[in-house]
């Protein structure tokens, strides 16, 4: 691959990652919940058949948490290609990890978006209570829960991998440890406290651990290895 191109795509996919996550999460923040552990008022029960006019209120972060999720794979991707030799062990094993983590959750965001809104308006509901987000105990929220496990291990594993001085290097190697953190305690405190009743109780806050982990950390990135690039351009001139 030509250096140039290699490089313009790391700084790129540490971009398109930060600011494709800053729109995902702004809308995310949008869909108040409406069933759920968090919610408090108003709340729709189970079979949650009556939400077709929470669209597209509550499903227009699913797009771009799609591009998300696909830029976060591009990253991994581009620390895989910066790692130096002895660490491609540990970035490879990000990168395959980040492979499962981006089927699993574009698979998930993509289903939500493209089957349950219509299916809803249709009528067409038979086994559909199993499909939909507000369902705790749903496949969106089991999937959602692997995905986001899956990832935190693989930017555990990139952090390893990352090398190079400077404050924002050491501060993304930090920063993509944080996930595997709140996963592991997490998980083990709703486990402990709530049984398999977790609904969205452990959802939450290992997708917002992972996407503000990754949202701050891929726009560091973008940025060092810009400025490191740009370094003997500058020097020459």
């Amino acid at each position: 691959m030509d250096d140039t191109i290699g490089r313009r795509f790391a700084v790129g996919s540490g971009i398109f990652t930060g600011f494709a996550g800053i729109v995902a999460f702004g809308l995310a923040l949008l869909a108040v919940p409406v069933a759920g552990a968090f919610c408090s008022t108003g709340c729709v029960p189970y079979p949650y058949l009556g939400t077709a006019a929470r669209y597209p209120q509550d499903f227009a972060w699913h797009p771009p948490a799609i591009l998300f999720v696909f830029g976060y794979l591009a990253l991994m991707l581009a620390i895989h290609q910066q790692a130096p030799a002895p660490r491609r062990i540990l970035s490879q094993a990000g990168l395959y990890l980040a492979v499962i983590a981006t089927a699993v959750l574009a698979i998930d965001y993509y289903v939500q978006f493209a089957v349950v809104p219509i299916s809803l308006q249709s009528g067409e509901t038979n086994g559909l209570p199993l499909l939909i987000q507000y369902n705790g105990h749903g496949l969106f929220i089991a999937l959602e829960e692997l995905g986001y496990l899956t990832m935190s291990v693989s930017l555990a594993a990139a952090s390893l991998a990352i090398s190079g001085e400077g404050r924002a290097r050491a501060a993304v190697r930090q920063l993509f440890r944080v996930p595997v953190v709140v996963a592991v305690l997490g998980l083990i405190w709703v486990t402990a406290a709530f049984g398999l009743d977790r609904q969205d109780r452990f959802e939450i806050p290992i997708l917002s651990a992972c996407w503000l982990t990754l949202i701050a950390g891929s726009l560091l990135l973008a940025g060092a290895w810009r400025r490191q690039w740009r370094e003997p351009a500058n020097r020459l001139g």
